[in-house]
């Protein structure tokens, strides 16, 4: 899910200046700004992790070799390497749901499930972690995996309602600059801003879009974890490429936003 952040604008005379575009930063700049983030390096443990889960369950390596046993401790170790990264994670949550631009109340409760939920799955995430790493007694481990599930799966369901909400104003916002764009054609302005503009939001709707499969692919995965890995939607290879599928936008997404 995406928390929403404030903007800050500076009181200095001096012009700020503008991030760089990534296709014009240097690529080992820019792979060191993309590692120094939390987010960033969870996900590349999250490709690596579902690759090998994809390689598992597609039976493409027999499972006698001893490659097929050290790619399942792999991918256990990487499955509790990445609870680590989220210590804390449930902060972003909470100033996300105080910052969240509410003007209804139908979006206020789609943000409680949706920043709501999450949070609390990663605050309950922390103790599953404790749990596989043998700080604390293991007893409660299915109980808190089954209650961190449940969690994920409510704050996706606020997300993806928020998102499409996004989406429909988005498209109505595209329209309003189409109209514009036209008359400044037909009037023989220059409409070289709107052009950009409209290139934005273009971008901004592809993103969102992105961001609306991810959530579908990750809550696909959270409902197999609460139905205990039972149906027909909790094939292993299945759920393999969902995991792959939002790790890759996931890794999208915050590359360019470094």
């Amino acid at each position: 899910m995406e928390p929403k952040t404030s903007i800050v604008s500076s009181s200095s005379s001096k012009p700020s200046n503008p991030n760089p575009n990534p296709k014009n930063k240097d690529f080992l700049i820019h792979l060191e700004a993309y590692l120094a983030k939390r987010d960033g390096v969870d996900k590349l443990l999250k490709i690596s992790r579902y690759a090998s889960k994809i390689i598992l369950a597609s039976s493409v390596i027999p499972e006698s070799l001893p490659l097929s046993l050290r790619l399942k401790s792999f991918e256990s170790s990487v499955g509790v390497s990445r609870k680590a990264f989220r210590l804390g994670k449930f902060v972003q949550d909470v100033n996300a749901l105080r910052s969240a631009n509410i003007s209804s109340k139908e979006e206020l409760l789609l943000s409680i499930l949706a920043y709501g939920g999450e949070g609390l799955y990663y605050f309950v995430e922390q103790f599953v972690w404790l749990g596989k790493a043998g700080l604390i007694d293991k007893k409660n481990l299915n109980s808190l995996q089954k209650i961190s599930a449940w969690c994920e799966f409510i704050g996706y369901i606020g997300s993806v309602s928020l998102k499409v909400k996004e989406l429909r104003q988005i498209s109505e916002d595209e329209q309003c600059l189409l109209s514009t764009r036209e008359i400044s054609m037909i009037r023989g302005f220059g409409y070289a801003d709107e052009e950009e503009k409209l290139r934005k939001l273009r971008l901004k709707k592809l993103m969102k879009r992105l961001s609306v499969i991810q959530d579908f692919a990750d809550g696909l995965m959270a409902l197999a974890d609460i139905s205990d890995g039972k149906g027909m939607l909790s094939a292993p290879l299945l759920l393999s490429s969902a995991g792959l599928l939002s790790a890759l936008i996931s890794t999208h997404k915050n590359w360019i936003s470094c």
